[in-house]
């Protein structure tokens, strides 16, 4: 994992990392975090939230939110997914993310390779998770939030197995939503394609 690039450093003083959570299951809000690390932070086993165990990403939360500058996670709602789609949901939890930060950066370097509905000054970088340790933070703040967000569902919603999938299109999902329909918590908009 690398640590910002001097020259971005030099130029915008503050940057922060920038990932998402929870773009592709078919319940729950997508959830985003924008992360400040110091040029010296030591977070041993630091990588992209898709390649860590569960029990990894819980352990690497808290050092982050201990070792961080200042980090903030947002999420928006599945009805506002279904209003304005995935895409600019996803955005917009990211903008409320990089707003959220205290001190505020000069830069946001964003996972992916699309930022078109967040204004605040960034640059997108593919891979972004596996290379720069802000945003492998911020993927893994993300992800930790969420699924915690999906256990309380679990509790709320037992007849879905949240806590098994997430929210995720498992065959367990799809099976229980035959069975017993959507939840408040479901997105219509991704319930589409089961008809």
């Amino acid at each position: 994992m690398k640590s910002i690039p001097l020259d971005l450093l030099e130029k915008y003083s503050l940057v922060c990392g920038v990932d998402e959570a929870g773009r592709g299951p078919l319940a729950g809000p997508v959830y985003a975090a924008a992360v400040m690390l110091p040029q010296d932070a030591d977070i041993p086993g630091l990588d992209d939230s898709k390649k860590l165990s569960e029990k990894k990403r819980e352990l690497l939360y808290d050092e982050i939110c201990s070792k961080a500058i200042a980090f903030s996670v947002s999420s928006v709602s599945e009805t506002v997914i279904d209003d304005i789609n995935i895409l600019n949901a996803t955005y917009q939890a990211m903008q409320l993310a990089i707003e959220g930060l205290d001190p505020v950066p000069g830069l946001a370097l964003i996972d992916g390779n699309r930022s078109s509905g967040i204004s605040f000054p960034n640059q997108t970088v593919v891979g972004g998770d596996g290379i720069y340790s802000c945003i492998a933070a911020a993927s893994i703040l993300a992800k930790v939030s969420r699924d915690r967000f999906m256990l309380q569902m679990a509790e709320q919603y037992p007849q879905y197995a949240f806590e098994k999938h997430k929210g995720y299109g498992t065959r367990l999902h799809y099976e229980r939503l035959r069975e017993f329909g959507p939840s408040p918590i479901h997105r219509k908009t991704f319930l589409r394609k089961m008809h």
